[in-house]
């Protein structure tokens, strides 16, 4: 996409906030001082294993949505001021915020061919939220019509429909969503993944279109060699205006963010997502005017795993033992030094760049007070067994500032805290998401609409797809109803605000800092930008001859 892309669980370390253009970015021009370029060359970027199946309702983590934002195209795009550019949909309009009406653009088709229609967009959502289908982001059709038809509440409870209610096929090229209660800036939302369109062929066999996506976008898909490589080429019919201009993308598969560092060094692969921490120091010096260092959109966080047995037993936990931690983490010392001022200390949950950011709304509680702290842990009860863990994957670049935390709180507090590290992205989201984290797991998100929406509704309010914490509170849920039906965008926007600064008094997560792109790039490839999502944006990189 020309804006920022979708969002998800972010895998690394990487670091925030709104430019859609890189530092020190590549040449624009067609031909340069190293060679001609050419419009069918192929180029490598790093990524690691995608978590699951390439299924639209089914991304959620940064590795699957780098190939899935390639292969499709959405209704809509986001520019880095927030405003909405329309991609596959000609309009996406509503007089009330509750009945929106859709139209696409004529001559779409999918990557086998066939056409791209209204049905295409229908059958694909009613297909996401079908709690059969067990597709993990299906809360993201909550807000509609006969949602709960497709997708009882009830665990095991069986769908009574095949169709949500609230969706409608008027003719080839049009449709309307109408949702139980206004949503302001759900034309916002509609730039996510989960709202792609499918192409027939996929419910045929949804498994093996898993492994071999059809989609709609400015790549198509080539072939995946599981814990290698995933090569997507680029799709001559595609009508879109972000059409690419290269052949097509071959993404590695790295364990470690040092050894595909030294890849680029040695011209083995041509861009990289992040640079792992103990690179930090040298990158600059190493790549020159291709490093890149941009903020982009996303905050990282200390997330509690509310069901373990740490902090439900006996008990609920108290949220000033969580404030208390929060304030025996040296955020600044540590940005500065681990992470070689590559991010900005947190003061809130919404980060950097999306509509709604406000400054210090988290208060006194992201403040380094080791003093304070002590009290606030113990005014709370104190810490279950005064240890916790903190879960983290170890080829996301994180141990060095998990470890550095930890020594925070322990020399703040003496509660002992030691890094529990799982050995990839896939292994830490598997733990998160069977309930196996032991007491904090390391999370960090990225935008997936530029609204504060996205950093509060979708993370903390119940059953939401990133609560993966489990973090419950019937109070907060309904502050979060009334902001999501509010009558104008403005008006949802000032009330999420007030909800986030209330956050802290209940702590779900503890904020860290807001991420920046601190990444580089071949000499092989120009025109490397970064979206505000911080993924590289594919389609503008050109490939030297």
């Amino acid at each position: 996409m020309r804006g920022a892309k979708s969002a998800k669980w972010v895998a690394g370390a990487i670091v925030v906030a709104l430019a859609a253009t890189a530092c020190g970015g590549g040449s624009d021009s067609g031909t340069d001082a190293k060679g001609e370029v050419d419009p069918n060359g192929i180029f490598s970027v790093e990524l690691g294993e995608p978590e699951k199946l390439l299924h639209t309702g089914d991304t959620m983590e940064s590795n699957g949505s780098a190939v899935m934002d390639g292969l499709f195209s959405r209704l809509v795009d986001y520019k880095p001021d927030g405003s909405l550019e329309m991609i596959n949909a000609e309009s996406v309009e509503s007089t009330d915020s509750k009945t929106w009406t859709v139209k696409l653009k004529k001559g779409w088709t999918f990557h086998d061919g066939t056409p791209v229609t209204a049905k295409s967009y229908v059958d694909a959502w009613n297909w996401n939220a079908n709690v059969t289908n067990a597709q993990g982001l299906a809360s993201w059709f909550a807000d509609i019509k006969g949602f709960e038809a497709l997708h009882p509440e009830k665990e095991g409870a069986k769908p009574t429909a095949e169709a949500m209610t609230g969706l409608k096929v008027v003719d080839d090229t049009t449709f309307t969503v109408e949702l139980k209660t206004p949503v302001p800036y759900f034309a916002h939302k509609l730039a996510y993944i989960v709202f792609a369109p499918m192409a027939e062929s996929f419910y045929k066999d949804p498994k093996a279109a898993g492994e071999k996506p059809v989609g709609n976008g400015p790549y198509k898909f080539e072939s995946w060699d599981h814990k290698k490589q995933i090569k997507i080429v680029r799709y001559d019919d595609y009508k879109g205006p972000n059409k690419a201009k290269n052949g097509g993308v071959v993404f590695k598969n790295y364990t470690t963010l040092e050894a595909a560092y030294e890849d680029l060094k040695s011209g083995n692969v041509d861009v990289l997502r992040q640079i792992a921490p103990k690179d930090l120091p040298v990158y600059r010096q190493d790549l020159g005017d291709r490093a890149v260092d941009q903020a982009y959109s996303a905050i990282q966080t200390m997330a509690i795993a509310f069901y373990a047995d740490q902090w439900k037993k006996p008990k609920q936990i108290d949220p000033k033992v969580i404030q208390g931690l929060s304030m025996a983490i040296d955020r600044n010392t540590i940005t500065k030094t681990v992470l070689q001022g590559t991010r900005e200390p947190a003061t809130g949950w919404v980060a950097k760049g999306v509509v709604g950011y406000q400054p210090n709304a988290a208060g006194d509680v992201t403040t380094f007070d080791p003093a304070k702290a002590k009290e606030l842990i113990k005014a709370g009860g104190g810490v279950p067994g005064n240890a916790i863990s903190v879960q983290f994957n170890a080829d996301g670049g994180h141990k060095e500032w998990v470890d550095a935390v930890c020594n925070s709180i322990t020399q703040a507090t003496g509660v002992k805290c030691t890094g529990d590290s799982k050995p990839d992205f896939q292994a830490d989201l598997t733990a998160r998401k069977s309930k196996q984290v032991k007491s904090i797991y390391r999370s960090g998100w990225v935008l997936d609409y530029p609204v504060n929406a996205n950093f509060i509704s979708d993370l903390f309010r119940t059953g939401a797809a990133g609560n993966q914490g489990d973090f419950t509170n019937k109070a907060l849920d309904a502050k979060i109803a009334a902001a999501d039906s509010a009558a104008t965008l403005d008006d949802s926007v000032k009330q999420f605000q007030a909800i986030e600064k209330d956050l802290v008094n209940y702590m779900p997560s503890i904020p860290l800092w807001y991420y920046k792109v601190n990444a580089g790039y071949s000499e092989k490839v120009s025109g490397v930008q970064y979206g505000q999502d911080g993924d590289p944006i594919l389609t503008g990189v050109e490939v030297r001859k």
